[in-house]
C-alpha cells in the first residue's frame, strides 16, 4: 500500500473516543480535485484519508485529530459524528459526475488501511458506515455500488443474514439510524448500504429481514 502525506490544515481537537469509520466518495471530476478541495482552508472539509483509484493513500489529518467529513450527520443519538469518526474518502466521481465500480486496487488499499484502523482504535463492527447511514437526508456515498459485503467477508462491518420478516421500518432506530429523517430517505440508506440491488425506498419483507439479522449481530455501546 502506497502512502503519501498530504496534509490538510482542516482539522480541531476531537473531544471524544473514536468508535466509528465513516466510508465516503469523493464525487468530485478527479481524484486532484478532491484533494485540493480536502486541503483547502476556505472550502473547510476533510478527511483523515482519501484512497485514489489506484490505491495510493493519501494521509490527511491525523487520527488523533478531528476532521470535517460528515457534517450534520446521527448515529445512535450522537450527532458529533466528526468528533467520534475516523473518515475515509474514496476517489469516485460519484452519482453526479458519472459513479462506477470501485477498482479492485482502491478496495484492496482500503481493507488494509481498515485493518490497521481498527487494530489501533476500539470500532465496534457495527460502527462501520458510510456517509449516506449518518446523513440519508443529504448523503448517498459510497453508494450501491461499494462492497460492504466484501469488506465485511474481511472482518470490517457487518453484513446481514435473513432473519424475522415482521419487523416495522421503525426499527432501523435500533440499529442507530437517524429517528427524526424523513422515513423513506433513511429506508433508501440503508438499502443502499445492505440491499443495493434495488434502491425503492419503499419497506419490506426482505429490508425487515435484512435488519433482524443485522440486530442479532450486534449490541450497541453507551453514548
Amino acid at each position: 500500500m502506497r502512502r503519501i502525506e498530504r496534509p490538510s490544515p482542516n482539522h480541531d481537537e476531537r473531544g471524544a473516543a473514536i468508535d466509528m469509520l465513516v466510508l465516503h466518495y469523493t464525487g468530485m471530476t478527479s481524484g486532484e480535485a478532491a484533494l485540493k478541495r480536502l486541503c483547502d482552508p476556505a472550502a473547510k472539509v476533510s478527511a483523515h484519508y482519501t484512497l485514489d483509484e489506484g490505491g495510493t493513500v493519501y494521509a490527511l489529518v491525523p487520527e488523533e485529530r478531528r476532521a470535517w467529513h460528515a457534517g450534520v450527520s446521527h448515529w445512535a443519538g450522537a450527532t458529533n459524528i466528526n468528533a467520534r469518526s475516523i473518515g475515509i474518502e474514496l476517489v469516485n466521481p460519484g452519482h453526479e459526475f458519472g459513479y462506477r465500480p470501485f477498482p479492485e486496487e482502491q478496495i484492496a488499499a482500503l481493507i488494509t488501511l481498515c485493518h490497521s484502523i481498527l487494530v489501533r482504535h476500539p470500532i465496534p463492527s457495527a460502527r462501520v458506515l458510510g456517509h449516506s447511514d449518518v446523513a440519508p437526508a443529504r448523503k448517498e456515498d459510497p453508494g450501491e455500488l461499494f462492497p460492504w459485503a466484501r469488506l465485511a467477508n474481511a472482518g470490517i462491518g457487518l453484513w446481514p443474514t435473513s432473519g424475522d420478516s415482521n419487523l416495522k421500518a421503525g426499527a432501523l432506530a435500533r440499529f442507530g439510524y437517524d429517528p427524526d429523517a424523513p422515513l423513506d430517505k433513511v429506508i433508501t440508506a440503508f438499502q443502499r448500504h445492505f440491499r443495493p440491488c434495488r434502491l425503492d425506498g419503499v419497506w419490506d419483507e426482505e429490508c425487515a429481514a435484512l435488519l433482524h439479522g443485522l440486530l442479532e449481530k450486534f449490541s450497541r455501546p453507551a453514548l
